[in-house]
């Protein structure tokens, strides 16, 4: 099985590190975070590789190669302007088979291996892997009818939400609705297929999970991150 790694972002809310540094080359530990996404990949027995590539593209290209020195084969897609993380896939060739897509700066225990077995089972166009999020409202929320009645006055409620973990099962025919060159991201991407009548299914994951997207998630996968946990 393929894997196409999205790896081309600015990393905006990770500055000023990623000033100089693109966001998958963030240290965690004493490693990358696309080399600890790459060795879990090879580990499940993900060996072909492709990172779509934009931001600072000549520092990764540099650093991974063509993935030998990590054990799989790494090509390249790189983007001349920014298609989202949908549009990157109508352009990336080869991809006949169901396909792992995924964002480069996750730190996560899921099982790819598991992921990818309920995709194959299941025939659905996409499979989404989802996360269990709580969001704390520090606010009294308050309900009411079309009178203006109150109808429900709840202190501080807890909500809970299932979260994209940006890491989803593709199989090729999904990829029919794309169009080269247009940008388009995976929650338009998603709607599409449900718009077209296609089956996309969730694969519902407890496992520990961060996007590095914030300097305090940054922070605290470097205090959450021991190679026993993370590396195979």
């Amino acid at each position: 099985m393929k894997a196409v790694i999205l790896a081309g972002g600015k990393g905006t809310r990770l500055k000023p590190y990623t000033t100089t540094l693109p966001k998958p080359l963030m240290p965690v530990g004493d490693q990358a975070i696309l080399e600890i996404v790459i060795a879990q990949l090879k580990a499940a027995g993900i060996t072909e590789i492709t990172l779509a590539v934009g931001h600072l593209a000549e520092l990764i290209m540099a650093y991974f190669g063509d993935g030998k020195k990590h054990g799989v084969k790494i090509t390249y897609y790189r983007e001349e302007s920014p298609l989202g993380t949908a549009g990157p896939l109508a352009n990336i060739t080869g991809l006949n088979e169901s396909f792992l897509v995924m964002n480069g700066d996750i730190l996560t225990t899921l099982s790819y291996k598991k992921l990818i077995d309920e995709h194959k089972k299941s025939g659905a166009a996409v499979t989404v892997s989802v996360n269990r999020r709580e969001v704390n409202i520090d606010y009294g929320v308050i309900s009411t009818n079309n009178k203006g009645d109150i109808t429900a006055y709840t202190e501080k409620p807890k909500l809970q939400y299932d979260v994209s973990m940006g890491i989803n099962v593709v199989h090729p025919r999904a990829l029919a609705y794309l169009k080269k060159g247009q940008r388009f991201d995976f929650p338009d991407f998603i709607r599409l297929l449900l718009a077209k009548g296609e089956q996309v299914k969730v694969y519902e994951s407890k496992d520990y999970w961060l996007d590095i997207g914030r300097p305090d998630d940054y922070v605290k996968a470097q205090e959450e991150f021991t190679a026993e946990k993370f590396l195979p």
